[in-house]
């Protein structure tokens, strides 16, 4: 065989050789699937439910639908390969509950007490988050050919800055106009439960602290997200808020004395708002040497040696939120990996 028979035949093995490679090349592998990774932005409408000391009755997961508030939303996404995706958001909404719209008078084993009560609240959430999602389906193809649906699900952290509000009523405690009547105003500095007050040991919310208006949350949940064409997605998704305060309603603990607001009629008066639909039928004379005309069980201090008391809300269970939610989702790209063969 001579010298240039050898050379042909070399390289018709070398050109065998890569062709075979080329027919069984799958692209390069990763734990992520980088070849799949692209970014993404959305906008969102969702819907607000609140369940807590408000909510119509004492179970975990009572609320009142008439209630629903809606929010908006904004997200940017960055999804890290056929399954993964991690997204950060801005959600803002309000959260609402009455008493008086909410309970059933009629319900003599809770919805009485909460009607009589008579407390509501607003509370506009402004929320920061950064969740992990989690598809069923992997996605094997580009964004392009993604999968026609897959559901998902998702959890994460969010930090949110809450302030709860209720209408003043039109006159205080003693029937003196209120120069708030009407107004939203804001509970928090108020007070309600004695939070700004010097309280004694032995009352019931003794060491009780002002709570803060911005907070920690745990989302979590699941959706359903559609392809709609190449570049847009349709998601819909339920989740909840794991709350680490009880303070979403400005609710949580017993009444005080009213005496211990001082001056302030206003903290009194948002307090105590049975008196705005029941006359009182005892009183009593407060801290500071004022009588206050009351509902028995409602607008004052009271405990016994079992540690019962007169109970405005639960400290047992922490506030939480629904979130319901419809997102449309712009895809802006992907990582393209030029393929390598050897």
């Amino acid at each position: 065989m001579g010298a240039e028979d050898a050379i042909a035949q070399m390289n018709r093995r070398a050109i065998k050789k890569n062709n075979k490679r080329m027919m069984t090349y799958r692209g390069r592998k990763s734990w992520f699937g980088k070849e799949k990774v692209y970014s993404m932005v959305g906008v969102s409408v969702n819907a607000l439910n609140y369940y807590g000391d408000l909510s119509p009755k004492p179970g975990r997961f009572s609320t009142d639908i008439s209630f629903t508030r809606p929010a908006i939303g904004l997200s940017f996404g960055h999804r890290f390969g056929p399954r993964y995706t991690l997204t950060a958001s801005f959600m803002y909404g309000t959260l609402r509950g009455a008493d008086n719209e909410s309970a059933d008078p009629g319900d003599l084993d809770n919805g009485i007490y909460r009607f009589k009560r008579n407390l509501s609240f607003r509370n506009r959430i402004k929320e920061l988050s950064v969740v992990a999602s989690m598809d069923l389906f992997e996605n094997q193809a580009t964004y392009i050919s993604r999968v026609a649906w897959t559901p998902y699900v998702f959890a994460g952290l969010a930090v949110f800055h809450h302030n709860p509000q209720a209408q003043a009523p039109d006159t205080d405690l003693q029937g003196n106009p209120l120069p708030d009547a009407g107004k939203w105003v804001d509970l928090q500095p108020l007070g309600t439960e004695g939070q700004h007050a010097t309280l004694e040991e032995g009352d019931a919310n003794y060491g009780i602290k002002p709570y803060k208006r911005i907070q920690i949350s745990i989302p979590f949940g699941i959706g359903a997200r559609f392809r709609l064409n190449e570049l847009l997605d349709l998601s819909a998704e339920i989740g909840f808020r794991y709350l680490f305060t009880d303070y979403i309603d400005d609710v949580s603990k017993s009444y005080v004395d009213l005496g211990v607001f001082g001056n302030n009629e206003l903290a009194k008066s948002m307090s105590y708002r049975t008196g705005e639909i029941l006359p009182g039928d005892h009183t009593y004379v407060g801290r500071d040497g004022q009588s206050y005309n009351v509902v028995a069980g409602y607008g004052e201090e009271f405990t016994d040696g079992d540690g019962n008391s007169n109970l405005r809300g639960s400290k047992n269970d922490k506030d939480i939120f629904m979130v319901t939610s419809i997102k449309l989702t712009y895809i802006l790209g992907k990582s393209f990996h030029r393929a390598k063969f050897r």
